[in-house]
């Protein structure tokens, strides 16, 4: 957490989510995150499915117990 960046949640940010989130049907704290993250040139890693197919974004699939 020492290494992260605290962004205020901007008027900007905040228009560009709603604007995401009717376009890609993405629930809103998604959208807040992606408009952060493409505000700010960031990639995100993730294991939330909503992100999957997101350009910008890094999906790493959750592991099963057992490895699977």
């Amino acid at each position: 957490m020492h290494q992260g960046l605290i962004v205020d949640l901007t008027s900007n940010i905040a228009l560009d989510a709603a604007k995401i989130g009717t376009q890609i049907k993405l629930p809103l704290a998604d959208s807040v995150i992606l408009a952060t993250a493409r505000i700010h040139a960031a990639v995100i890693w993730t294991q939330d499915e909503d992100f999957k197919s997101i350009k910008g974004a890094r999906y790493i699939e959750k592991k099963t117990k057992g490895g699977r």
